[in-house]
């Protein structure tokens, strides 16, 4: 279940209702899938084939749809980070740099964990939101936002698109985020 720690207060936001309140009031998605649904040998598996790629499509199909058809996204696969992922510390530096997209971000979590860090609305400030299996999470468009991993450096998730060609990164400087590290 997602935790939320607001970086200018030390706020921590715990709890399926309380985390799905404060992301509703940011304008941030957020809704939690039944991991149980995902077969035992999918639930820890990092280094994934297409076969096992599309198998985690299928296990979703009616969440993946449900969400599409009430966000307009037309795409979706599915991105795996673990530390077989080659170069990974070079691919986590282009992650870690606050940017925006011209579309939602969206993450449907279904093993391991990751971080989006968001630029809240007015004086909330940066917040991070932790991840793991089950989480689904759409960052709004033009919303200043990043997304690492953990501790555990492993994730597998769902990314819905309504063009992929809007998920581009554009780079968002800001003296606030410096200041809220």
């Amino acid at each position: 279940m997602a935790v939320i720690k607001v970086r200018n207060t030390d706020e921590r936001i715990e709890g399926l209702e309380a985390v799905g309140a404060f992301l509703e009031k940011q304008g941030v998605l957020y809704e939690h899938w039944d991991t149980t649904k995902l077969p035992a040998s999918l639930q820890e598996k990092f280094d994934l084939t297409d076969e096992d790629k599309n198998e985690i499509l299928s296990v979703y199909d009616d969440e993946i749809k449900s969400l599409a058809e009430r966000n307009g996204y037309v795409k979706w696969d599915i991105v795996a980070l673990s530390e077989a992922t080659p170069n990974l510390d070079e691919l986590l530096k282009k992650f870690e740099q606050v940017h925006t997209h011209t579309e939602d971000e969206v993450r449907a979590i279904t093993a391991g964990s990751g971080t989006f860090i968001i630029k809240g609305e007015g004086e909330t400030g940066y917040f991070d939101v932790e991840l793991e299996a089950g989480d689904v999470i759409s960052v709004p468009v033009n919303t200043p936002h990043f997304f690492t991993l953990t501790e555990e450096r492993k994730v597998v998730a769902v990314r819905l698109f309504i063009d992929p060609s809007g998920w581009v990164a554009n780079p968002f400087n800001d003296p606030e985020f410096e200041e809220a590290k």
